[in-house]
């Protein structure tokens, strides 16, 4: 992490669901920010869980997991489906994979460590040129994700010749919450912005409303991903910066880095 963090006291939105936005908080305290917790998405439990359990109870080659809410609400669903136990005679422990470090860090938190991780990129693209999913003909493949979720890797492992299925285990959903009454302390508060999917940073447009929408779009923005990135700069953000990686850590850190380029 950065050594010199120039934040000053400066507000530091957090756009982050309710319950998973503490850690990032109390780092942005300890490098002299003041984090402004405004969750932008609201994480639900699937409206089809009968479907999604029976899903994840099959026997499958790879299971893939796009975010920590994926494993978390997995595990819910159907609580033995990640416990190390006897592999299967027949087809053998699958391969787990995660998108990125914080997806396999919740999957070692629930007592297995994933085979397949980026090195780099934590996303999709990612993950797609990990030599283990470039092989992947009849082998069969569950992807583990919130409902209507990115078609990208289903569709690149359908085309590799893999049997694809989902298991849908939660939905995201725009939080109620009336913004107006916020608006008047982030103008005086503000000054960094995070978003760690495009989702919360298009819902974050979505509830402040068109006409706020010029002044939110002046401000810095800290991203977890280049496509992150640019996304941010099609919908009118100028000042984005991108984490190294996907950590919280690496979060602040560019949080750090564009505080010092603006001086």
């Amino acid at each position: 992490m950065s050594l010199i963090c120039p934040l000053n006291g400066r507000g530091v939105l957090v756009t982050r669901p309710a319950g998973q936005a503490d850690h990032l908080c109390q780092l942005i305290r300890e490098v002299g920010g003041e984090p402004i917790a405004f969750p932008t998405l609201e994480i639900q439990t699937t409206g089809h869980p009968k479907q999604a359990r029976q899903r994840l109870t099959e026997p499958w080659d790879i299971l893939l997991f796009v975010s920590r809410n994926a494993v978390e609400h997995a595990i819910a669903l159907a609580p033995d489906i990640l416990r190390p136990g006897p592999a299967s005679p027949s087809r053998g422990r699958p391969l787990i994979g995660a998108v990125g470090r914080a997806t396999a860090a919740a999957l070692t938190e629930q007592g297995l460590a994933p085979d397949l991780v980026p090195e780099r990129g934590f996303d999709s693209e990612a993950l797609l040129a990990l030599p283990a999913l470039t092989q992947v003909a009849s082998q069969r493949v569950l992807i583990v994700r919130g409902e209507g979720g990115r078609p990208l890797l289903g569709e690149t492992l359908d085309q590799r010749g893999a049997e694809v299925a989902f298991a849908e285990v939660y939905r995201r959903a725009l939080p109620e919450v009336d913004v107006s009454a916020e608006l008047a302390a982030w103008r005086e508060r503000l000054g960094f912005i995070t978003a760690t999917s495009d989702e919360v940073l298009q819902n974050l447009l979505q509830m402040i409303g068109p006409e706020q929408q010029p002044w939110l779009l002046s401000m810095p923005l800290v991203v977890i991903s280049d496509r992150g990135g640019a996304t941010a700069m099609q919908l009118g953000f100028r000042r984005v910066a991108v984490a190294e990686e996907t950590s919280d850590l690496g979060l602040v850190d560019a949080l750090c880095r564009l505080a010092m380029s603006l001086g």
